[in-house]
Formats: structure tokens, sequence, C-alpha cells
């Protein structure tokens, strides 16, 4: 234990952490404010390998069994980590080496041509088809919900975040929509139903492909909302309305400014555009190495001051920013209990080491959020000053007008139908 000893203590200064190394030396860190946490370390390997590169080395002994949790939960365990740690960043010579290389080569990492994106994507959205109905609102939402009280479900947050996106897009009937990262089809499908307009969604999943077109064509609607297995660089139509949710993640700080001169291009000279993605508060960094390997190969979580230069550059204007602060630590909170009330099922698809994988992601994921400055930003863009409203007024005006019921009501009559 002497290896870890000096980075626990300067690390765990609030709660209380006991450690039993691979000889069986239980040692105890912080002020003993809270019933203790207790972890096994079972060989020396993973002691060295925690010391030199803590961000990969935790979730993958974990995974692999030779970190196990003892006394509490997983979730108790890494709190104690990201409260101590909080938005500072915590460092000793051999983190801070890794850390700086890993930012210094996080190009490399993030470059993502069309074939790569295609891999990257399959990576983590072809799983199961039945993995994401275990943990998943109705609607397949895979992105931050918007949560009003403490008492909503996720489905109810889920149709919030759609209503809330539609107000912010101001669709007419007579408008094309296009939507950059349709996912399972869930937002396109619901901004056809309430506007009337027509709608294109392009994916590089042929999971979501398949389940998109189907869900349109048992709606009724395949002849006005459609969706293509196609990167958002080779499309070349025009359309009134561009929405893109939880894929900007995915394009790469390399490429961000070819993916807003997509949108100036693919948008009309009177359209609107809305940007929802994850992104950091502590300014540029590099994804966690873990979470790259792991869960999303290739994708970054932006500061803004990375990605309004981006936006700048096209000539777009930045006609709305609003921050989701803890609303995605409320999403992972219910996705992380659905999938604890069906690990069983999960469990029979993959194995135990997926499920501790995914359980590691959930949990960690919730916490950057929580305790490390992680945020969601909605950039509203538009070609000419008086597209948009002078006030936010529309936007309480439009989710009056639709509550939460109403915006479900389409998702389960096509779950009737099926």
């Amino acid at each position: 234990m002497a290896v870890l000893d000096p980075v626990l203590k300067r690390l765990v200064r609030n709660g209380s952490l006991r450690v039993i190394d691979w000889k069986g030396q239980s040692t105890l860190y912080g002020d003993g404010t809270q019933k203790p946490v207790t972890i096994r370390v079972h060989d020396a390997v993973t002691a060295a390998k925690l010391i030199f590169d803590p961000q990969m080395a935790v979730g993958e002994a974990y995974m692999d069994g030779r970190l196990t949790v003892e006394d509490g939960t997983l979730f108790d365990f890494i709190e104690i980590g990201m409260k101590n740690i909080g938005r500072a960043p915590f460092s000793y010579p051999l983190s801070g080496l890794t850390e700086r290389l890993r930012t210094g080569l996080r190009r490399l990492g993030q470059f993502n041509p069309a074939s790569r994106s295609k891999a990257n994507v399959a990576h983590h959205y072809d799983l199961s088809d039945g993995l994401y109905d275990l943990f998943l609102d109705v609607d397949r939402q895979y992105s931050c919900a918007y949560v009003m009280t403490p008492n909503d479900t996720i489905e109810t947050a889920q149709a919030q975040k759609k209503r809330h996106i539609a107000a912010k897009l101001l669709i007419e009937p007579h408008h094309r929509v296009l939507d950059i990262g349709s996912g399972w089809g869930g937002l396109g499908l619901y901004l056809a139903d309430i506007s009337g307009a027509d709608v294109t969604g392009l994916t590089l999943s042929k999971e979501q492909h398949g389940v998109s077109n189907e869900r349109a064509a048992k709606a009724g609607v395949a002849g006005r909302v459609r969706f293509k297995l196609q990167d958002y660089r080779a499309e070349e139509a025009q359309y009134d309305r561009i929405v893109s949710v939880g894929m900007f993640e995915h394009v790469g700080i390399n490429h961000f400014d070819a993916y807003f001169r997509k949108i100036a291009e693919a948008l009309t000279d009177d359209g609107v555009a809305l940007i929802h993605a994850i992104g950091r508060c502590d300014g540029p960094g590099h994804t966690n190495p873990w979470i790259t390997k792991y869960i999303f190969p290739g994708g970054y979580c932006p500061a803004l001051s990375e990605v309004l230069p981006s936006i700048e550059k096209t000539g777009l204007l930045v006609t709305d920013v609003e921050i989701l602060r803890l609303h995605y630590a409320e999403t992972l909170r219910m996705w992380r209990e659905r999938f604890d009330i069906n690990r069983d099922k999960i469990r029979a698809l993959y194995d135990e080491r997926f499920c501790r994988m995914w359980e590691f992601y959930l949990i960690t994921s919730e916490l950057a959020f929580r305790y490390q400055g992680q945020m969601v930003f909605q950039i509203q863009l538009a070609k000419q000053t008086q597209t948009v409203p002078m006030t936010r007024d529309y936007i309480a005006e439009f989710e009056e007008r639709h509550p939460p019921a109403n915006v479900l009501a389409p998702v389960l009559r096509n779950q009737k139908a099926a």
C-alpha cells in the first residue's frame, strides 16, 4: 500500500475511504465524517496502474474485478473521489505528465473522417437493440432530458426536452427540417407530428436507421419523414430548420469548422438551427481515456470557447445560448436506476464485465455533471437578426400550449401500433 498511500492522503480530505491491499492491510483516509466506503485492491500491479494513470486504471480494474467495493457502493466510491477533486484538476508528477500528453495529442484521437465516424458510432449505437429498451424511456431518447420537477419521470423529462427544442426551432407546416444525428427517430417524428413539417434524419447507425424508418412507416408518415444512413457532410439539400441533439460530441475538434460550414450551407437564409450538446465549463481539455477506449471512441465534449470561433467563421449568428447544468445528472440517475433494475436481463444479453463497464460509465458520467463542471449547451443559430423573436417569451408560450402528455401521445400511439 506504500505506493498508493501518499496520493490517497493528499486526495481524500472530505469523507472516509478505507483501502484494503492485496496483503490484507487496511488503511483509512479522509476526515472520518461519514461511514467509510471500503475498496479492495487485489494486486500490486493494479496499485501501480492506479498511481500512473488513474483515469484509465480505476475503470479497467473495476471491470476486471481487480478493484472491488467491499462496503458501500461503486457510486459512493466514485463520489468520494469526484467530490474531493471537484473542478480543479488533481495532479502529481506522474498524472500531470499523462494529462499534458493527452491534451497535446487530442487532435489525433479526434480525427473523425466519415469512415472512422461510422466505425465509432457502430461501437456504441449498434449494440443489442434490446439493451436500450432496458434503461431508456419508451421513445429511446439517448440525450439529456429537461427535468423541471423532482417528480419528473424519464418519459416526462424527455418529452419536455423535445418540446423545449421544438419551441426554439419555430417550425411551421411548410418547413423542411434536417435532424443531424437522429437516433431512433423520436425527435424527428415528434417535430413532424407537432408541426406538419417535412423531416429528414441522418444517422450512421444501421440499427437506428432501421428502427427509425420502421417507426415512420408504422406511424403512417413515411411520405414526409425519412431517415438516411448518411454522414452529415454528404448532405446537399437546404433546410428551413436544422437540429442536432447529442451528435456534436462525436464530431471532434478537428472538424468543428467543417461542421458549422455545413450547417451554414444547408440552412436557408431565413432558417433557424439548434445545436444541443455536452460541454465543459473549465476550458479546453481532453476526453477521459477510459470513456474514449470503452464507450465513445473519437468523442469530445468541448468548452464554448472552442465552439464559438468556428461558428463565427461561417457568418452564422448566435441568437440564443442556454446552459443546462444538472439536467443531465438527473437524466443519468434515472438511466442508472433503470439499468440496475434490469441488470440481470442485461447480463443475459452480454456478461457481468459488460454490466460493470456500463455501470461505471453511467455513474462517472452522472457525477461529472454534479461535481466536475460538465454541462449541456443549446446554441440557437440563424443567418438574420430578425429571424428569431426579440424576447424569449415565445419559448414559454409554446410550451404552455403543448403539455408533456401531448408530447408523449404520438409515442404511445406508435408503441400500441407496434
